[in-house]
């Protein structure tokens, strides 16, 4: 082996010796000739490398194009982390399926119309003087104009808002500094209403525009009523930023088709591509959203239209807050750089890029040094007054991200395919690297902010032609991660992307986010508050209000409770779902066989699904994510009859081919198990009387309930004994069954009433128990341990006396199960119930208040 190579070793493997003595001597160079590897290939792998449970410095957010969602992944390892479902439904996450997103999903609804998709191009992260803050991802969809935002708490879309006056808009979404506001600029011109208007009226009735939507960084919530829109001419806007620093209270929002060229092929004239594209220049738009902002508090300078407040061009002009500065034609970006000075504008249809300075720019405006009007009376600034220079880059040039060296700046070239790195401030280009192929947007490490973080660039290539695996013409994208930390750049991999088309990125320090990693108890997850469905081990129920069905359901390793339900066709069944976990990652899906409905709950969650019955069967419903040893038995039965048949009793057949002998022994054990059942009810009855049931009012209505289904029962046992005495078992056995269908009734009710008069007479809990009683409940305990009687875990009246040293036992077996499993106590209880108790990851303080709460069960053991 070489020095070179000796070295290649030590930077990849840890040491040579770490080589030859893990991996095997020659093992490294081996595989690089077995895969013919260069060394520069090696320590590109090596860069990107995470090992096992090994975690990113960057989080990317990127557009998911086509597919309506934002896709999640790291750098440097580029590894796909989620999809965020935004404007499409998601059946993975049952975005779209259950009720609470849905609800999400249809605030994006335009003019009554569903709409089920969207065309996601530019995400942002909401900021604090100028700096990411990690709260907040805004993204637009261009198809169809709205915004959605996400919080970056759970990775979730909280909000779609509905731009009710544009009818495209590619140039959203860009925060403020301060996250105050959010541009979105219209891109093909269109007429505000929602009427019919002749393209002959296109410079009169089309117009363009800039909405400023007001943003409350606390609440993570768009408020479109303090929101308001630009009128500007019909110029197609494109993208924008907001200025920074110096320039703050300023935005920046370019164009084309300043010619206003309307096509039209079919009648013999140039193609939008020619017409749209004949001037040398197009206009950069530069507009006071603060003085906007102020002037759209009074009714007097503005109008309405679709509920959207519209600052016309004349009333803009008129204060001094809107203007136009011609920049290269064609342009697709504009970027401030972090200080707010410098603004870089990219004319895909010139090799420059043109860097404009700002002060140059307001001391135009204040000394109204104006070169012209446009046709709609808009103040044009000096071209050459208001730029610092220009400096050709190449053919294509498109979008811009800024390093955190002093002037740095790197360009994308669609047609060259290369990304430029230049000096904004000495107009020098300092290197040039080959992408794979026809770049758009790029992506920079926190490069649009005010504290750009360097390392790393991330080329966002249209197409991929030869890069990957031939899956058919339908190509994936190509992202093409790139270290700018050296003097020159350096191409290290190529990620394939196969959703959508991914339009712009946008990086954070992973540091600066703090997701949850599990839910309060109850939580709906759309609105961040207690769902009102919010369920707990032991509360679950099916209620009936004429054809309505609700049902209140729990979902823990490993059943879903309930797991019969039976229903009428044409029934509206709702049905309110709570996963009851604790632990991380232990997420539950739920569907329904044949009735297209799906959630998926992570723990704490509660949503809800809704659905008629419409068609009669039984179907399977079960746990959609394999989350425990006994999934598959994660599963129960929705039973739907029609009420107008009249259905043959499948026990009824059997008993038609048993003989004398097998129908009185069938007969005997029906009896037995409703003596059985009525002794149960009968225990329940004298605990009942001698606590004073009927002096709190709660719970004698439940008695009252429950003796409601009791008092029918002699009814049917005269019926029963009448036919013993006729010799007609058959029959008996009919009766007898339906008196255990009002025995069970009965004993439902009267066990709810019981365990709540055991909370009315048992010994008043302290705090502490109180706390412990709501950690067991909310913490999935009552889930398999039900206090009082053995369940699907055993029961754990009088567990702190079952142990030596009892409490720390209970209180080390909470907090760390798993090194308790080989116990031979805990071995044979694992062995009766087929379960092993689950970390819930309770907290120090949640166990010391569970163990009080286990004495309080103990002082009231008689209770239960």
């Amino acid at each position: 082996m070489n020095y070179k190579l000796n070295t290649l070793s030590t930077l990849v493997l840890g040491s040579a010796l770490t080589a030859t003595t893990v991996f095997g001597a020659g093992a490294l160079e081996k595989v690089m000739k077995d895969r013919g590897l260069s060394e520069n290939d090696v320590i590109r792998a090596a860069k990107t490398y995470n090992p096992t449970g090994g975690r990113d410095e960057f989080v990317v957010f990127s557009s998911g194009g086509q597919s309506g969602q934002v896709i999640v992944y790291g750098v440097p390892s580029m590894r796909i982390l989620k999809y965020i479902a935004v404007f499409t439904p998601e059946p993975w996450q049952g975005y779209g399926f259950d009720e609470d997103s849905l609800a999400v999903l249809r605030q994006g609804n335009i003019r009554g119309r569903e709409i089920n998709w969207g065309d996601t191009h530019h995400p942002a992260i909401s900021e604090k003087d100028g700096k990411y803050d990690g709260r907040w991802l805004a993204i637009n969809d261009k198809a169809n104009p709205r915004i959605a935002i996400i919080d970056l708490e759970d990775f979730e879309t909280k909000q779609i808002t509905v731009n009710p006056v544009f009818k495209s808009a590619h140039g959203g979404a860009f925060f403020t500094q301060d996250s105050e506001y959010i541009i979105e600029a219209a891109q093909y011109a269109a007429p505000f209403d929602n009427n019919y208007h002749p393209i002959e009226e296109y410079k009169e009735s089309y117009r363009g525009g800039v909405t400023m939507w007001k943003f409350d960084n606390e609440k993570g919530k768009i408020l479109e009523d303090k929101s308001y829109t630009i009128e500007m001419p019909p110029y197609m806007q494109d993208l924008s930023d907001a200025g920074k620093g110096v320039s703050h209270g300023w935005g920046f929002t370019n164009s084309f088709n300043s010619e206003m060229y309307t096509g039209g092929i079919e009648v013999g004239m140039p193609p939008n591509e020619a017409g749209m594209s004949r001037n040398d220049t197009d206009f950069l738009h530069v507009y006071n959203w603060e003085k906007l902002a102020k002037l759209a508090e009074d009714k007097a300078n503005y109008t309405v239209v679709n509920d959207m407040k519209i600052i016309s061009m004349k009333t803009a002009v008129a204060n001094d807050a809107l203007f136009l500065i011609p920049e290269p034609k064609s342009p697709h970006g504009v970027d401030v750089s972090p200080d707010g000075e410098y603004i870089t504008v990219c004319g895909k249809l010139d090799t420059h890029a043109s860097v404009y300075l700002w002060s140059k720019i307001k001391k135009l405006i204040d000394t109204k040094d104006y070169a012209g009007k446009d046709p709609y009376g808009i103040p044009i600034l000096d071209m050459k007054k208001s730029l610092h220079g220009q400096v050709e880059l190449g053919l294509g040039p498109l979008h811009n991200q800024y390093s955190n060296v002093d002037g740095e700046i790197y360009t994308s070239l669609y047609v060259d395919s290369q990304i430029v790195k230049w000096n904004y401030k000495t107009l020098k280009v300092l290197d040039k690297e080959n992408v794979h192929y026809n770049v758009g947007h790029l992506c920079g490490m926190e490069g649009k902010s005010a504290d750009p973080q360097g390392k790393y660039i991330i080329s966002l290539n249209k197409l991929a032609i030869d890069r990957f695996q031939n899956v058919g013409p339908l190509h994936p994208q190509n992202h093409q991660l790139i270290d700018i930390s050296g003097k020159t750049m350096d191409l290290l991999v190529d990620m394939p992307l196969p959703l959508g088309e991914p339009h712009q990125a946008v990086a954070i320090r992973a540091e600066k986010l703090h997701p949850h990693v599990r839910y309060k108890m109850g939580t709906n997850t759309k609105t961040g508050e207690q769902h009102i469905g919010k369920t707990l081990a032991g509360q679950e129920k099916i209620v009936r209000d004429g054809n309505k069905v609700t049902i209140f359901a729990t979902m823990v390793r490993s059943h879903i409770n309930p797991e019969r339900i039976t229903v009428n066709k044409g029934d509206i069944v709702t049905m309110h779902l709570t996963n009851l976990e604790r632990a991380q990652d232990e997420t539950h899906g739920f569907t329904v066989d044949h009735y297209d409905v799906h959630a998926s709950l992570e723990p704490g969650e509660t949503t809800t699904i809704k659905f008629t019955a419409d068609l009669e069967g039984v179907f399977p419903y079960y746990c959609t994510e394999f989350c425990s040893a006994l999934h598959l038995e994660m599963m129960g039965y929705l039973m739907v009859k029609d009420p107008n048949k009249k259905y043959e009793s499948a026990q009824k057949l059997k008993m038609a081919t048993m003989t004398a002998e097998q129908l009185k022994a069938e007969y005997d054990k029906t009896v037995a198990v409703n003596d059985a059942t009525d002794a149960v009810i009968q225990s329940v009855v004298k605990f009942l009387k001698e606590n004073g049931y009927d002096k709190h009012v709660t719970v004698k209505d439940l008695v009252t309930d429950a003796f409601d289904q009791y008092g029918q029962i002699p009814a049917q046992k005269k019926l029963a004994d009448e036919a013993v005495k006729a010799g007609d078992l058959e029959k008996a056995i009919l009766f007898e069954n339906m008196i255990w269908q009002l025995m069970v009734k009965t004993a439902d009710v009267g066990i709810r009433a019981k365990d709540a008069l055991v909370r009315l007479v048992a010994t008043k809990q302290t705090p502490a128990q109180e706390r412990g009683s709501r950690a067991f409940d909310e913490g999935g305990c009552s889930g398999c341990h039900v206090v009082g009687k053995v369940s699907s875990g055993p029961d754990l009246t009088g567990v702190l006396q079952r142990h030596e040293n009892g409490e720390k036992w209970v209180a080390d077996f909470i907090k760390d199960p798993e090194k308790m499993y080989d116990d031979p106590y805990i071995k044979g209880m694992i062995d009766y119930f087929n379960l092993k108790m689950p970390n819930q990851h309770m907290s120090d303080d949640e166990v010391k208040d569970i163990i009080e709460y286990f004495k309080w069960v103990d002082e009231n053991a008689n209770l239960f």
